[in-house]
């Protein structure tokens, strides 16, 4: 988003135009952005065959997965639903990475159907699979490495009481099972977490992983998951995805010699594609003040939005409609009955009833984790491609959200 001379621009059109064409409150996502992201962190790891798959739980709208499937992009999914909207998209199977946990095995046997690449996290699933597909089906198999990643056990999933992947120190178990099922492994996969700022955390998982590669001589690739930080706020320090990439690709050259073959490297970035380039516009409903505090209370709430009450995430806010206005304070509330705060104590240009806010950083983890909590429907998507403004989802009305319902007589 960039200020000029006549407002606030995205992809090189009028936001507050967009605004008032798509009404809000409305997620807008710049295409540019999130195709410049993609090849920026392609590039960082250029000198080894690199494969990005993207964390599609970040933002699952089928026309986003069809912007990054043009780029070159595979997809990494959690559910069978994201992955058919994959497929409908027009990913291949075979492109699309399978990370599901704590599901029913039925669930692996569809994606097996389906032609996924299967990845397991877990030993009796693993034990199971074999038992089903002996060495008729590959896996990958995704080891929990036992690091903390972030500072955060909220985004932070390969620490020791995560219920994500198996142990490291489990590795043994695995090639137990492996050996008597005859079971082909030709991946080994781990994830820490999100906001890594620099390499020693994928090094120290990596150095894992090669040591349990010996393990398994039939590996095709290495997932190392993803987790860089994305700026949130000025002055944030973020990820050096070139340094980061010039030491994993140096280390992966080195343990593919070693290992006799070249592997292709696979990573799964979800925020660090998608978060920078979207943005949720909201109207100022009410600005009301208290004793201690003035509010600016806007159409939307965590019901849009819930990083900031879940996480206690910080995305910045500007008031669109108002660029050049005094700094005032305001702490942006949400119209949401919960104490459901965008952000507390905030400089804006001095916020009035029916102005524009735009919430950055709203392209990762907003609307995929959006719900219809208080029966308030969910916001529309455009999608700014080509220097016009696309509409990619309807905005949902009540009629949306009682179709499944069944009224009783009585």
């Amino acid at each position: 988003m960039e200020l000029t001379s006549k407002g606030y621009t995205l992809g090189g059109l009028d936001l507050l135009g967009v605004a008032k064409e798509f009404g809000s409150p409305l997620y807008v996502y710049d295409a540019n952005q999130i195709v410049a992201n993609y090849h920026q962190l392609k590039n960082a790891f250029s000198g080894v065959d690199v494969h990005l798959k993207y964390a599609c739980k970040a933002l699952t709208n089928i026309s986003i997965l069809k912007l990054l499937k043009k780029e070159g992009a595979g997809l990494d999914t959690v559910s069978l639903e994201e992955a058919r909207t994959g497929i409908k998209a027009g990913y291949e199977p075979s492109e699309i990475l399978f990370t599901p946990n704590c599901i029913c095995f039925d669930e692996i046997r569809q994606a097996v159907e389906l032609g996924l690449i299967i990845n397991i996290d877990e030993l009796s699933t693993l034990e199971r699979f074999g038992s089903e597909y002996g060495g008729k089906v590959p896996c990958c198999i995704r080891l929990n490495p036992h690091i903390m990643a972030g500072g955060n056990s909220h985004i932070s999933v390969g620490h020791i009481d995560s219920k994500f992947g198996i142990s490291i120190y489990q590795v043994p178990h695995i090639k137990r099972i492996v050996e008597n099922y005859g079971i082909k492994v030709n991946g080994l996969h781990m994830h820490t977490g999100s906001d890594i700022l620099d390499a020693d955390v994928f090094l120290r998982g990596a150095k894992l992983l090669y040591e349990a590669a010996n393990s398994f001589p039939e590996l095709e690739f290495m997932d190392f998951g993803s987790g860089f930080k994305v700026k949130y706020r000025e002055g944030d320090v973020t990820a050096d995805v070139e340094k980061i990439g010039a030491e994993i690709v140096a280390s992966f050259k080195e343990f593919c010699k070693s290992y006799g073959r070249d592997l292709q490297l696979w990573f799964e970035p979800g925020k660090f594609l998608v978060s920078n380039a979207g943005f949720l516009l909201v109207d100022v409903n009410v600005v009301k003040q208290t004793t201690s505090t003035v509010f600016a209370g806007v159409n939307s709430g965590q019901n849009h939005l819930l990083r900031p009450m879940m996480y206690g995430a910080y995305h910045h806010i500007d008031n669109l409609s108002n660029p050049t206005g005094t700094d005032r304070i305001y702490s942006i509330v949400g119209y949401i009955c919960e104490s459901d705060t965008f952000g507390f104590d905030r400089r804006l240009n001095e916020v009035r009833v029916g102005d524009i806010l735009a919430i950055h950083n709203a392209g990762a983890y907003g609307f995929s984790m959006s719900s219809n909590y208080n029966s308030r429907p969910r916001p529309a998507e455009v999608m700014i491609y080509k220097k016009k403004a696309h509409l990619i989802r309807k905005r949902e009305d009540l009629d949306y959200i009682l179709q499944n319902q069944l009224e009783l007589d009585m």
